[in-house]
C-alpha cells in the first residue's frame, strides 16, 4: 500500500510530481545527515525545516529550509528579513507553533497556517530536493519549483 498523509493529498490534489521515501525513525536518528545518508541523498540536496522567531514581540514564526549538512545563520537571516535578531525556537516550541513533532516538520503541511516561509537558495542548484513530508520516518522528494510555488517560500543565502 503506498503511503499517504496531508501532505502527500495535497500534492496529489495540485496534480504534483513527487517521491516518497522512508526511513526507520529513532532516537538516534534524527539529524538531517542521517536522515540523507539513511534514504541514500546528498546531505546537501536533504533539506531540514527549521523554526525560527523574530524576537520583537509580535512577529509571527518563520519556516527556514536549509540544506541538511548546513547551519542556520540566524544573524544573515535577521539582516534579509530587516529585523534586528532571530533566535531559534526551542524543540518544544517549535512543535507547539507548529502542531508537528521535531524530526516532521514539514511546510507542506503547514500551508495556510500563516508562516512565512524561506528557501536556502542553494536549492537552486537541484532540480529536486527532500524534505519532510509532516511526520517522522517519511520524507518528500519534490522539484524545487514545486515547492517554491506551493509554498510561496521566498529564496534567500541562509547559511
Amino acid at each position: 500500500m503506498a503511503f499517504t498523509n496531508n501532505v502527500t493529498r495535497l500534492l496529489d490534489g495540485k496534480h504534483v510530481a513527487y517521491t516518497i521515501h522512508t526511513y526507520p525513525y529513532s532516537a538516534d536518528l534524527h539529524a538531517a545527515t542521517d536522515v540523507a545518508d539513511a534514504i541514500g541523498f546528498p546531505q546537501e540536496q536533504v533539506f531540514k525545516t527549521l523554526v525560527a522567531l523574530n524576537v520583537a514581540p509580535g512577529h509571527k514564526p518563520t519556516l527556514v529550509m536549509v540544506p541538511g549538512n548546513e547551519t542556520l545563520d540566524l544573524k544573515r537571516l535577521a539582516r534579509a528579513l530587516g529585523v534586528k535578531k532571530m533566535q531559534m525556537a526551542t524543540r518544544s516550541t517549535a512543535e507547539r507553533l507548529t502542531g508537528l513533532l521535531a524530526g516532521g516538520i514539514s511546510p507542506l503541511a503547514l500551508i495556510n497556517r500563516g508562516f512565512a516561509i524561506y528557501l536556502d537558495s542553494r536549492a537552486s542548484n537541484f532540480e529536486r530536493i527532500y524534505i519532510s513530508a509532516g511526520q517522522r520516518g517519511v520524507q518528500v522528494g519534490i522539484g524545487v519549483a514545486d515547492l517554491v510555488k506551493l509554498t510561496r517560500a521566498r529564496l534567500l543565502s541562509l547559511v
